[in-house]
């Protein structure tokens, strides 16, 4: 499997809500996407992040928005009068990632009533891919079309950020507590008890493989005991099957729903 690959035409704008700074970007198939950059400061493993959880998201019937691989000439730059604009155009030459822009979207806020079986299930991949970034500091989920979205997935998956020092531990990462106190969909957590079996059955290790093979090989960055991209992919999976088999003791522990 592979994202579809598609080739940036135009620089719209930037999106100046996070560190990273995301741009509207419109593509040659005639769409239109929010770019996150291969040469913003967090580099390739938040792109890696991105894919890999939204595929997990789609797995589990948490709707995301779709992504595609964005082609970037540097030369669009050249248009371009913000000159820390300039500087991320042109530090971000070749392969981007590109996510379905949401026109008429509304950002998630008190007033908004999910589906509580889906709160649930945003909630169990929040706690599976140890997503830290989900608080009412910062929600990431959009109301589009009247069904909620969860969006940028890149505070996920840490883990990989210790491999440059060396393979890291499965187990440890299996049994390593999540902490939903400041999840804005705390109060689902009996919720996503209660589907936890089910949502665990979906992500076999052939599920899992299949979700991180859409990742591009080249932002499969070699590390130590992981040579190629291959090797790269087995290690996620790795760590992935061992966090979703046994007991699950990063499960949120059930707390009493909030009437609605």
């Amino acid at each position: 499997m592979s994202l579809p690959a598609v080739r940036v035409i135009r620089y719209v704008t930037p999106l100046r809500e996070g560190g990273s700074l995301p741009g509207i970007v419109e593509a040659d198939d005639l769409g239109t996407y929010v770019c996150k950059f291969r040469g913003a400061g967090q580099g390739l493993r938040v792109l890696v992040a991105e894919v890999v959880v939204a595929g997990l998201a789609r797995v589990l019937d948490v709707p995301t928005p779709d992504q595609v691989v964005l082609d970037l000439d540097p030369q669009i730059a050249r248009y371009e009068a913000d000159e820390e604009v300039q500087d991320l155009l042109n530090a971000s030459a070749g392969t981007n990632l590109g996510i379905d822009f949401l026109p008429g979207s509304f950002g998630y806020d008190a007033a908004t009533e999910p589906d509580p079986d889906l709160a649930g299930r945003i909630l169990w991949l929040d706690a599976f891919t140890a997503n830290v970034d989900r608080s009412w500091r910062n929600p990431n989920m959009l109301l589009w079309r009247g069904t909620l979205h969860a969006i940028d997935h890149g505070a996920s998956l840490y883990f990989h950020y210790s491999w440059p020092g060396g393979p890291g531990d499965p187990a440890r990462f299996a049994v390593q507590p999540y902490d939903a106190g400041e999840h804005v969909l705390r109060s689902y957590a009996a919720r996503a008890v209660a589907q936890d079996s089910d949502l665990a059955a979906r992500l076999t290790p052939q599920a899992l493989a299949a979700v991180v093979a859409d990742v591009p090989d080249e932002w499969l960055e070699p590390v130590p005991g992981a040579d190629d991209a291959a090797a790269v992919r087995r290690r996620y999976v790795d760590f992935l099957t061992a966090r979703v088999s046994g007991d699950r003791p990063w499960l949120p522990a059930a707390v009493e729903e909030t009437a609605r």
